[in-house]
């Protein structure tokens, strides 16, 4: 199929099942149920993973100055490694907007087969990802998005909203609808739209259940500015229920605060997954009870996809032939009852 055909493939909408489809739907390798007697159906492999032409895939992000950001990376390439036949060219991680156009630029004249591409500025990476698109080279855009959707074949996205929904769903679940509740928040960086995203959400779901935020600081994703933020949100606030920070690298600085200011009257929830925060869910000796996943998996799942749109595969478990357009990954809620599940994705911060 040409280049121009694969970009006309129809839009399909990801939900939390197009994350088991990236992940599940590749796997070559069928269960050993020989010393199963639960009568679980048995999932059939498929031929996805089996060597086929070769695919070399051009991969850039933004520097790793957190711990979601180096995990974004260390799982592209760990994944790329798995596959005999894909070759990643990665380039130097850098916050540099004309650097990471530059980036894209090589590539597209070094002539790779796709380029899976996480950009620091969505907006600013549109106009040379879609010159790699008219190149003929497959472009899937990861986590913060293109202003034009035919810059890229396909999207894979975390889901900022539904992060914020898990959260608040979770409150309102532990409080369980107790009037006047306080609930705290501490949000990222304002100006981003992934966090205002996050917050729309929070709010929407608080008000299901008759709460909303009474108290809320904006951080900026790093220790430092977590430590502070919260600092002036417990002075603030001499009484709380919950809070609910958006983010777990940020997250470090905020329990810094919490220990130092002797309080422990609220339960918190944290987002993104760290595994230092896994591990205080699992320890349940902190006010730290759950946090939202925001999937580090991002670039991963396009280093597969990247390969089976080059390789002209499909995703087996969809009845449709083409890979889909977006695929938008889901914000479960760990608590200390699935922990184990998601430790084995966590990064660290």
């Amino acid at each position: 199929m040409s280049a121009p055909l694969r970009r006309r493939a129809l839009a399909l909408a990801g939900t939390a099942a197009a994350l088991a489809l990236v992940v599940g739907c590749t796997s070559n390798t069928p269960q050993d149920t020989s010393g199963d007697s639960t009568g679980a159906a048995v999932v059939p492999g498929t031929e996805n993973d089996e060597p086929g032409d070769k695919v070399t895939i051009g991969f850039s992000a933004p520097a790793a100055d957190h711990g979601w950001m180096g995990a974004i990376t260390k799982s592209a390439v760990a994944e790329a490694g798995k596959y005999s036949d894909v070759e990643l060219v990665q380039a130097e991680a850098t916050n540099d907007v004309n650097l990471q156009i530059s980036q894209i630029e090589q590539f597209i004249n070094d002539g790779v087969d796709a380029i899976v591409l996480l950009p620091f500025d969505g907006a600013a990476l549109t106009e040379v990802a879609t010159q790699a698109m008219e190149a003929g080279i497959v472009v899937i855009n990861v986590d913060r998005e293109f202003d034009d959707p035919n810059a890229a074949r396909t999207t894979v996205l975390g889901d900022n909203y539904g992060m914020g929904v898990s959260a608040g769903h979770y409150i309102c679940e532990q409080l369980g609808g107790t009037a006047g509740a306080k609930v705290a928040e501490i949000a990222g960086i304002d100006s981003l739209p992934l966090t205002q995203d996050r917050s729309r959400g929070f709010s929407d779901a608080l008000a299901d259940c008759g709460l909303e935020v009474s108290n809320r600081v904006a951080a900026d994703f790093t220790v430092q500015g977590g430590e502070a933020a919260a600092a002036n949100l417990l002075q603030a606030a001499p009484e709380l229920d919950a809070i609910w920070n958006h983010d777990d690298d940020q997250g470090v600085g905020v329990m810094a605060a919490i220990e130092n200011a002797g309080r422990d009257e609220f339960f918190m929830v944290g987002g993104a997954g760290s595994k230092n925060v896994m591990d205080a869910i699992k320890a349940d000796n902190s006010v730290l009870k759950a946090t939202v996943i925001y999937p580090s998996t991002q670039a991963a799942d396009g280093i597969k996809l990247a390969r089976l749109l080059v390789q002209q595969k499909a995703m087996s478990d969809l009845v449709e032939v083409e890979v889909p357009r977006t695929v938008q990954l889901f914000a479960p809620v760990v608590t200390k009852d699935n922990v184990d599940q998601y430790l084995p994705t966590a990064f660290e911060s």
